[in-house]
C-alpha cells in the first residue's frame, strides 16, 4: 500500500509525460486561439503572439506559459493583455482538454530569443572562434592518434581499442 503513495507523483529529475503532454496540448491550444482571434479585446488582437512553451504543473493546476510578440515589439503591451483576458483564454483552454481542472494559465515573457542571440554574439566574438578553432585542431590530432594505435594493434594481431568482435 505504501508503494502505490510514493507513485502517485512523479519522482525524476523533470517534468513527467503527463506534465509535457499537457503543456504542449495547451501550447497549441492558446496558439490557435490567438491565431483565429477568438479573444474579443482589440488590444490582444492587435500583437501576433507565438507561444513558445507551456510548462505544467505536477499536479496540472497550473500552467506557466512562455510568450513573445512577433519581433519582440511592445512584450509588456501583449503580456499586459494576455493577463487581463487570463479568464477567457482559460475557458477555451478548458472547452478543447479532457481534464478535471482547467489549469491556472500563468503568462511570463520567453527569453529564449535573447539567449539564443547573446550565444551567437558570444561565437562570433574572435576570442571564442580561435579558441573553438584550436579544440577542433587537437580533436582531429587525438582522432589520428588514435587511429594510429588501432591499426598498429591490428598490425600486430592484437584487438585495437575500436575492434570489439572476439
Amino acid at each position: 500500500m505504501g508503494r502505490m503513495a510514493s507513485n502517485r507523483f512523479h519522482q525524476g529529475p523533470g517534468p513527467s509525460q503527463r506534465q509535457l503532454r499537457v503543456g504542449e496540448l495547451i501550447r497549441r491550444t492558446l496558439s490557435d486561439v490567438l491565431l483565429r482571434g477568438d479573444v474579443h479585446d482589440p488590444d490582444l488582437n492587435r500583437h501576433s503572439i507565438t507561444v513558445g512553451e507551456v510548462k505544467a504543473s505536477p499536479d496540472l493546476k497550473v500552467a506557466t506559459v512562455y510568450v513573445m510578440p512577433l519581433g519582440g515589439h511592445d512584450a509588456e503591451d501583449a503580456l499586459a493583455a494576455l493577463r487581463r483576458n487570463t479568464r477567457e483564454l482559460r475557458h477555451h483552454v478548458a472547452k478543447d482538454m479532457t481534464l478535471k481542472y482547467a489549469p491556472d494559465l500563468r503568462f511570463v515573457l520567453d527569453e529564449t530569443f535573447d539567449r539564443m542571440d547573446d550565444t551567437r554574439r558570444m561565437f562570433a566574438d574572435e576570442r571564442v572562434r580561435r579558441d573553438i578553432e584550436a579544440g577542433d585542431e587537437a580533436g582531429e590530432e587525438d582522432r589520428d592518434e588514435g587511429a594510429v594505435l588501432a591499426r598498429d594493434a591490428r598490425d600486430k594481431g592484437q584487438d585495437g581499442p575500436d575492434d570489439d568482435r572476439r
